[in-house]
């Protein structure tokens, strides 16, 4: 009896049934946890409707640190 060759049998189906092991694992997964739509992107309107309300914000922000600084001396 070769064992050589019996033991590369054993190698091939410890393979075969490893990666099939991997791709159940990988179902199961999937199925556990679905996937996410993903992020929404948004339309040249909103995006300057959202950099006007920045802009205010940023602006106010300025002026209450100036006030700070002026009023409190």
């Amino acid at each position: 009896m070769d064992f050589s060759k019996v033991l590369r049998d054993c190698y091939r189906k410890k393979e075969s049934l490893e990666r099939a092991i991997a791709a159940l694992e990988q179902l199961i997964d999937l199925e556990a946890h679905p996937k996410r739509r993903g992020r929404h992107s948004m339309g040249v309107e909103e995006r300057q409707q959202v950099a006007e309300r920045m802009k205010k914000y940023w602006a106010s922000r300025r002026k209450e640190k100036d006030c700070a600084a002026t009023c409190s001396k």
